[in-house]
């Protein structure tokens, strides 16, 4: 088997352990349905994301695949991504830790309403990946790497962040936590961040980055910022 096929499968049945040690250990139990029906809804989307990139756009795989603080050259983007997978791990555990107590429970249709804002949110990842070959999980110029304006890159400069934007807000929602809700304002500074220094290192070394943010003025949101 291709060693980059190896590679995925096996950080996708890590992932798949570490989800269920993550959510079901803080729960205290097995019949805590929003964790199934959140660990199904992830796992569907990231292997639909991972077949997709092995068939149609291998580089892109091996990029998406380069994850982590590791794989960053900046030492600000390693602070950055260290602070992200923090905030990720958060969100994962106090929801099934508020379940086990009953400390702030969300009603069933929201939760069902928190899984579909997750979709949602997959979906215009995948927008994003399908447009943009370059979109690296680390912050890095490849040698042909070149603008794109494109798709939802047309709108804003920075659509991958809007999507992991939702999934934060979709997550405490899909998994039945209020109090986990009320943490997202403490993710903008860092998501913030992370994309503030991102477009300074494009606007550096991407050629042709600066007209392209003359003509797309808005980062994250249309007509917001």
């Amino acid at each position: 088997m291709d060693p980059l096929y190896k590679k995925a499968i096996a950080r996708g049945v890590v992932g798949m352990a570490v989800f269920v040690a993550f959510i079901f250990l803080p729960a205290g139990s097995w019949r805590y349905w929003q964790g199934w029906l959140f660990i199904a809804i992830f796992s569907v989307s990231t292997i639909g994301f991972t077949v997709y990139l092995a068939l149609y756009d291998r580089p892109l795989l091996e990029r998406r695949m380069n994850a982590g603080p590791q794989h960053e050259k900046e030492w600000s983007q390693k602070i950055i991504v260290s602070l992200i997978i923090l905030a990720f791990f958060v969100f994962l555990i106090l929801p099934p830790l508020d379940y086990r107590v009953g400390l702030s429970p969300v009603p069933a249709y929201l939760s069902f309403v928190g899984e579909m804002v997750i979709v949602l949110s997959f979906l215009f990842i995948f927008w994003v990946l399908k447009v943009n070959s370059y979109a690296a999980a680390n912050v890095s110029i490849a040698d042909d790497h070149k603008v794109i304006d494109t798709g939802p890159y047309a709108y804003v400069r920075h659509p991958m962040y809007a999507g992991a934007l939702c999934l934060f807000i979709g997550m405490p929602l899909a998994l039945g936590s209020w109090l986990t809700i009320c943490l997202v304002p403490l993710v903008l500074p860092v998501l913030f961040w992370r994309l503030l220094d991102e477009e300074k290192i494009l606007r550096r070394d991407l050629y042709g980055y600066n007209e392209y943010a003359s003509r797309v003025r808005y980062r994250l949101i249309p007509h917001v910022w």
